[in-house]
């Protein structure tokens, strides 16, 4: 809502300033978003008097005027096409400054000598016209500063209106929220009934009265079209954010802008039979004040007539039915559209008027007939003409009603946390123009309920109530405090880990932290989980967003390609989130929401450096990764083992079991799935299970022996599809206890090995918690170990 300080200070002028208004405006829910001037910067430029005007002797197209500046005459030289003996206009001396730092100087065109320049709105600053000189009123006196006349120092205040404030979209409005809040009275114009003149009207029927309770419409005749809108009257318009149209036109924007209701006029002789207010039909079609042609639906409120739609109720007039350069009588209406009536019609059409942002968030259902007086007089004074009588077509049972809401003494101030005065809250509730139905004093305080205002949409519960008493109390007058609460000790589960600390994990691991959406595009997640069906949603943010992920692997591959498009060479990203998978049993009706833990790494194993390799990451480097989380988290006994999954690589992928349980895959992407995704280099994905790696086992403690260790090594010959977890297994299940540390630390395929066998290179520590091992003991134990290794998997010493 944008208006003029100027403006506002006509209707309420408290003894206030500049900056303490924008700031009171703002403390008061009228959020002040942006303020500007309403001229550019000039000097030197009068009200000047065209006394004398002639046709120049040289050029077509120019006039010698005299002007009048208070003091003498001056003659100048002038091109614009409505330059008039009687005309007073804005004359810039010489030695003026027009914007721009243009300087006004003494001149000769074509041989005749010009002091001065008579200078049109665009020259100025005061807007886009560059047609013609500005048309001052008559009655100006000349020599005036012209920032001075027109209030140029004025200024230009842009409001962002919440949507409940609907009763704010005007001057009036705003003028009854600044003269409540200093205690000041409201002094508009006055708006007399203008008598009608003659006997002609035009008929109104409600077939919707849902949508349109009453309608008001009025015959003016005989007025001319031509005349331009006075300047005080553009100077309005444009200080609010519009342009000038033409004096019709202007009018009813004028008296939206003043009042807050919106109006149209029709051209008279272009409406048929009589205005008719209903839903549209099948197949119906209107072209609007702007050219476009809609195909309306059955849910658009229409204003038509006898050869059919003229008008989209409360949004804009059609073409066939607007006031042309030739209109002579025309139709003035004026109407209370239902707020449910209008809204969503400007969206589903694309079109947002300014008529159609103040009916969706009501108009006072009261205002009417004092905006169609207002207009009339206003159209009178400017086009002239002959007002006919108002017709009202109106259903009363369909208006609005007035809320009655009450509010709790106890309950304002539980809720503003002080206590007011019931005395203040009395004049606050007068104050705001609220009619009091009853004060009651009851055991927890006084009871008072009232009844709103026609232009208060806004006021439903008792929270409203005290909100709009909160208001007028002033919230600076709140003091801040403090909270004051017990805070008792969070418990701390000694079986489970935070996720921050899982996430401190992955970021001591090198990985960084990646929040996706948990909407995926439908292609990528049938690419990368094509066993489930995924939720599909009602409503999506767009095409890419459509369904509900059921692994974390579409989000985290999405990012990945976005920092390699951004010239990435090494990315290893994780997320902790929710899955959202339908229940085969009851797809419809119930989903699981398991937390998941995804990973991804692509790239440089390392970041470039002198003296590291630039080797790319495989297998075993996200391996390790998960090995490390086990450990944190607690199981050393899990296990890994060969997983066929259509999305991972057949020979580079593996489930994570834990307890015979699996709760988790890892692998390299299919080289299928990577040239779709169509990323150079191998990338591999984790996914597991997130309650797992939360979950903490109890820590036992035990001694530290004091007794020397044992180190002895193992060549192994095995068969080279024998996976070296199930040797290590077998180890630790045999030595038990006394095996303290076990590490693989050589692969050997090639040369004097069996092309179907491979080496592998163990190391086993053996330490005893209780006693020296003696060489007798550390044989048996390397035998038993041998033995078992043989009895399992065949294995046989080097």
């Amino acid at each position: 809502m944008k208006f003029s300080e100027s403006w506002l200070r006509e209707w309420v002028d408290p003894t206030i300033g500049r900056e303490e208004l924008l700031e009171q405006l703002t403390m008061a829910g009228l959020e002040v978003e942006s303020t500007e001037g309403v001229a550019d910067e000039f000097s030197g430029v009068v009200t000047g008097k065209v006394v004398k005007v002639e046709k120049h002797p040289n050029a077509d197209k120019l006039s010698v005027c005299q002007v009048d500046d208070g003091e003498q005459s001056y003659q100048v030289v002038c091109g614009a096409p409505n330059v008039r003996a009687g005309l007073v206009s804005a004359f810039a001396r010489v030695g003026a400054v027009l914007p721009g730092n243009f300087k006004i100087k003494k001149a000769k065109l074509r041989e005749v000598e010009s002091h001065g320049m008579l200078c049109s709105a665009a020259e100025l600053g005061l807007g886009e016209d560059a047609d013609g000189i500005i048309d001052l009123a008559e009655d100006l006196q000349p020599g005036v500063d012209l920032r001075e006349a027109l209030l140029l120092d004025d200024l230009i205040i842009d409001l962002d209106l919440t949507p409940n404030r609907g009763d704010c979209l005007s001057v009036r409005g705003l003028a009854r929220e600044v003269g409540v809040l200093n205690n000041e009275p409201v002094k508009g114009p006055e708006i007399l009934a203008v008598e009608a003149s003659h006997d002609s009207t035009f008929a109104v029927e409600l077939e919707d009265s849902a949508g349109c309770p009453r309608y008001l419409g009025r015959v003016i005749s005989g007025i001319e079209i031509t005349r331009p809108s006075p300047m005080w009257l553009k100077e309005r318009l444009r200080r609010s954010g519009l342009r000038s149209i033409d004096a019709v036109v202007d009018v009813t924007n004028f008296v939206m802008l003043e009042l807050g209701q919106p109006m149209h006029a029709f051209d008279l002789h272009q409406l048929k039979d009589r205005i008719v207010v209903r839903k549209a039909r099948s197949g119906e079609e209107l072209t609007l004040l702007d050219g476009q042609k809609l195909s309306l639906d059955d849910e658009t409120l229409l204003i038509t007539d006898g050869n059919g739609p003229v008008a989209i109720a409360g949004v804009m007039g059609g073409e066939r039915s607007g006031v042309q350069s030739d209109t002579k009588d025309v139709f003035l209406e004026c109407a209370f559209f239902s707020p449910m009536a209008v809204a969503g019609t400007a969206r589903r059409y694309a079109l947002q008027t300014d008529a159609s942002h103040r009916y969706e968030r009501g108009v006072d259902f009261q205002l009417q007939a004092m905006a169609i007086e207002r207009a009339t007089q206003l159209l009178l004074d400017i086009v002239g003409g002959a007002a006919g009588p108002i017709i009202e077509a109106v259903d009363p049972d369909a208006l609005p009603v007035a809320a009655e809401v009450s509010v709790r003494e106890h309950r304002l101030n539980e809720l503003l946390g002080i206590v007011i005065k019931p005395a203040e809250v009395d004049e606050a509730l007068e104050r705001l123009g609220f009619e009091r139905l009853s004060r009651e004093d009851t055991p927890d305080g006084v009871t008072w309920t009232i009844r709103a205002p026609s232009h208060r949409f806004d006021i439903a519960q008792e929270a409203d109530l005290v909100e709009e008493v909160c208001r007028i109390y002033g919230y600076n007058n709140i003091p801040s405090r403090a909270p004051k609460t017990e805070l008792s000790l969070r418990a701390i589960p000694q079986l489970q880990s935070s996720s921050a600390a899982l996430k401190g994990q992955m970021v001591d691991l090198g990985f960084q932290e990646a929040i996706t959406y948990s909407f995926v595009d439908p292609k990528l997640q049938d690419l990368l989980d094509p066993a489930i069906a995924p939720l599909v949603l009602a409503n999506p943010m767009s095409a890419e967003q459509s369904v509900m992920r059921t692994s974390m692997l579409p989000g985290l591959l999405d990012a990945l390609r976005n920092n390699i498009s951004r010239q990435q060479d090494r990315v290893r990203l994780f997320e902790l989130g929710s899955c959202f998978i339908p229940d085969a049993n009851e797809p419809g009706a119930r989903v699981e929401q398991p937390l998941m833990l995804g990973a991804v790494i692509w790239g440089r194993r390392h970041s470039e450096n002198w003296s590291q390799e630039s080797a790319p990451v495989d297998f075993f480097d996200l391996k390790g990764v998960v090995e490390h989380l086990l450990e944190w988290a607690g199981h050393p006994d899990a296990s890994f083992a060969p997983l066929q999954d259509p999305v991972l690589h057949p020979g580079q992928a593996a489930s994570i079991v834990v307890a015979g349980s699996t709760f988790g895959r890892l692998g390299r992407l299919h080289p299928e799935v990577e040239r779709h995704l169509d990323v150079a280099g191998e990338i591999f994905v984790l996914e597991l299970a997130g309650d797992l790696i939360l979950q903490r086992t109890r820590r036992l403690h035990g001694n530290v022996s004091k007794f020397p260790s044992v180190r002895r090594d193992l060549a192994l010959l095995v068969g080279r599809r024998t996976p070296a977890e199930q040797i290590m297994t077998i180890l630790r299940q045999t030595l038990g206890d006394v095996l303290v540390d076990l590490r693989l630390f050589d692969l050997y395929q090639g040369k004097g090995i069996d092309l179907t066998e491979k080496s592998l290179g163990v190391g086993l520590t053996l330490q005893h918690p209780s006693a020296t091992l003696t060489e007798e003991e550390i044989g048996r134990y390397m035998q038993d170990a041998i033995q078992a290794l043989t009895q399992g998997v065949g294995a046989k010493l080097r």
